[in-house]
């Protein structure tokens, strides 16, 4: 990133991480800027005359009036290309252990270091030859290394031209691998801008499903693979848990974590737990296909809002070479605090509750980069990125700006309850409140795959969820005792549909995850087992005759099934509860949904 000298101008004014430096009349709207003798990054957030106002990225004690300001022409950029999967990146793209290797253990301000290892090799096997006419998106060539994941060379948007050289064999960051008749050139990476959405050629329908595993969310509330989700929760509800059991299990193919404004404890931990954790696809570590950005709630607070375009940039170079890519933010909250700020700062207009008025906005071209797509350039590929986003509301209250804001351009809601925390009920996730927009349009893809049972199955629950709520207020007042007989069935079975269907043991190896098969099984035991119970008593048996536990136990022994004996688990309860021996139509699909 190369400074030029812009003049004369000098400091100003400086007020925390907002200073004011002039002459810059002619400086551009977030440009990149060199602040100080140490060379602090900051970025042009408002022009006013010959006076540029610049938020700094760094820490800014020790800065003084009159210590120069040199522009870089450029907006802040990420560098894209081979070696990004396995990064730990701060805020602004800078990579923490080679900044560590610069400046040791306390990084101090104006330290540069590319994104992306110069010193790795990597063999480049072009699959475009020379006189081919190339557009941006292309596939140029696929890059791979002597070790850890591969990855291919695109040609960058807005570049189009006929080859004139390209150069096979190996090569490192930097260099040029094919040269256009024009004179143009592409490298081996490209740098582009954080806070412009990548092109693509065309936006799909969201019609197919961002798997979890987690089976309250993919039987009750779905999203679809490139829609938007606000997870919000208050302290000690399990949003990180929540997100770094998507990041295992979810059906993407990278993973991009962005802690934003979070203790730098906790993010500590997710920097030790992640490269532990075990990717179920290949055995190796989860890091292999995952980005980690990093900005802790001590770190300045201007690059706490950069990191999220950060995060969303580098999800949309993977989509773009045709990859499913799941984008964790933890925690929007903090990226508007970020922008309260800063807002504040700038004396800006204050809205509800000291949030600026644009937040509203801001968030919706936040999600809107979100999304399936067909990527742009040859060969035809599509991609996508699911933006799954942890919201923190103040004592856990839905009804402050943040959580407002998100809702009204997030397709789902997976709310989580601090109640339900507290009974170590996991996922945290508040049935009563959460909703998803998706539903509708996944139901063809789950009835392809599994039946038209699913669709049923799953208001057939939600019905039962929402009766066990009346239930429960009433039998609160006059004692379970005075319920009738067919509504204490309901209790029970609602209760099973809680603790065995609902709630899943993250740290168990089998229930970690689950299918939709294995979630089509469950549901189909509970809700036959209700069934039974309200014929049984139709037929004149007492209550006391009926035996749940011995429903929890046969549910809980398909629920813990590994695959390879969950058909026959599944043939053995229903044949103890009296059911049809039958596995059901959509159980003897595989994992890709397709008859073995």
């Amino acid at each position: 990133m190369n400074a030029r000298a812009a003049g004369d101008a000098r400091l100003v004014r400086i007020v925390g991480a907002l200073v004011e430096a002039a002459p810059l009349g002619d400086a551009m709207l977030y440009e990149l800027m060199r602040v100080g003798e140490a060379g602090l990054l900051g970025e042009v957030i408002r022009l006013d005359g010959d006076r540029a106002i610049i938020q700094v990225f760094e820490e800014t004690t020790g800065l003084r009036l009159g210590e120069p300001v040199a522009r870089t022409e450029s907006p802040l950029a990420v560098e894209l290309g081979p070696g990004l999967l396995g990064s730990v990146l701060d805020g602004v793209g800078r990579p923490l252990d080679r900044l560590a290797e610069e400046a040791g253990a306390f990084i101090r301000g104006g330290v540069e270091a590319r994104t992306l290892s110069e010193d790795r090799e990597w063999s480049v096997e072009p699959v475009r030859g020379v006189g081919d006419a190339v557009s941006g998106g292309d596939v140029l060539a696929r890059v791979r290394a002597t070790e850890g994941p591969s990855g291919v060379v695109l040609v960058p948007p807005r570049i189009a031209g006929r080859i004139a050289e390209l150069t096979p064999g190996p090569h490192h960051i930097g260099d040029v691998v094919a040269r256009l008749e024009d004179g143009g050139e592409i490298g081996l990476s490209h740098h582009w801008p954080v806070r412009r959405p990548r092109p693509v050629a065309a936006r799909l329908p969201a019609d197919r499903p961002f798997l979890t595993g987690q089976r309250v969310f993919d039987f009750l509330f779905p999203v679809a693979e490139g829609g938007s989700v606000a997870v919000p929760g208050g302290f000690g509800t399990g949003k990180t848990v929540i997100e770094q059991t998507l990041a295992r299990y979810a059906e993407a193919d990278v993973v991009v974590y962005v802690g934003c404004g979070e203790r730098g404890n906790e993010m500590a931990e997710v920097l030790e737990q992640f490269p532990a954790l075990e990717d179920p696809r290949t055995g190796g570590s989860i890091m292999n296909r995952t980005v980690l950005i990093v900005n802790t709630s001590n770190m300045p607070v201007a690059a706490r809002e950069a990191s999220i375009y950060l995060g969303m940039t580098v999800a949309e170079y993977f989509r773009d070479q045709g990859l499913r890519v799941a984008l964790m933010a933890d925690s929007l909250s903090r990226w508007a605090e970020a922008l309260r700020e800063i807002g504040s700062r700038l004396q800006e207009m204050p809205g509800e509750e000291g949030y600026p008025t644009y937040l509203g906005n801001r968030l919706g071209h936040l999600y809107e980069r979100a999304g399936r797509v067909r990527c742009l350039g040859a060969p035809v590929r599509e991609g996508a990125v699911t933006f799954v986003s942890a919201v923190s509301p103040p004592g856990g209250d839905f009804s402050e700006p943040v959580t407002q804001a998100s809702l009204r351009v997030c397709g789902a809601l997976w709310g989580l309850d601090p109640a339900l925390a507290h009974q170590r009920h996991f996922p945290a996730v508040d049935w009563e409140t959460s909703y998803s927009l998706y539903t509708r349009d996944l139901d063809p893809y789950f009835a392809d795959r599994l039946g038209p049972e699913w669709a049923r199955w799953r208001s057939e629950v939600t019905e039962l969820l929402q009766k066990d709520r009346e239930l429960r207020e009433v039998a609160a007042l006059v004692g379970p005792e005075a319920l009738e007989d067919a509504d204490r069935v309901r209790l029970e079975i609602a209760r099973l549909v809680r603790d065995q269907l609902l709630a899943q043991n993250a740290f168990d190896p089998v229930d970690a995850f689950s299918s939709p098969e294995r979630i089509m099984a469950l549901a189909s035991l509970l809700l036959a087992s209700r069934h039974q119970a309200l014929e049984a008593l139709a037929a004149g048996r007492d209550l006391e005759d009926l035996d749940f536990d011995a429903t929890r136990r046969l549910v809980d022994r398909v629920r813990s099934a590994p695959d390879a004996e969950l058909e026959e688990r599944i043939r053995e309860a229903r044949e103890q509860l009296g059911l049809e021996a039958a596995v059901p139509v959509g159980l003897h699909k595989n994992a890709t949904g397709e008859a073995p």
